[in-house]
């Protein structure tokens, strides 16, 4: 499955991103030059995280009987030492529904064990980037 993000406007940042049969918008912060009119890429990496625990939460629960009626995660982020190599998620996990104490503790665990942490704490990622033959224009 591509994911493809194609400029909308010459003019600004804007630009869509097409997964499968989903189309999202993303766009740069103001402080940068954008119009803030979309969430930006980094918003886009932290949203992966929260939504990816919120959802293997809500699956783990399913499977086991475990009285979750709802799932927030709230993902903020600490960008100031990214430069360095740093980049530090702070995750707020908030479990709702009459949950025991040995439940609450493991769906905690199983949101640190969700496929998208995972990912961004564990696995070497290799990224290479070819150039298309693409059509020219002026």
């Amino acid at each position: 499955m591509p994911v493809t993000v194609n400029t909308l406007n010459h003019d600004n940042f804007r630009h869509s991103v097409n997964i499968d049969n989903h189309e999202l918008f993303t766009d740069l912060p103001k402080s940068l030059g954008g119009d803030d009119s979309a969430p930006s890429p980094h918003d886009y990496f932290d949203a992966a995280l929260a939504s990816c625990k919120a959802l293997t939460v809500k699956l783990y629960a399913q499977r086991k009987d475990i009285p979750l009626t709802g799932v927030t995660v709230e993902v903020s982020r600490d960008d100031a030492e990214e430069q360095k190599g740093k980049y530090k998620l702070n995750v707020k996990l908030t479990l709702k529904g009459v949950l025991s104490d040995e439940q609450r503790n493991d769906l905690h665990r199983i949101a640190d064990r969700c496929p998208v942490h995972k990912l961004m704490t564990t696995a070497d990622v290799t990224i290479e980037t070819k150039l298309s033959e693409g059509a020219f224009s002026q």
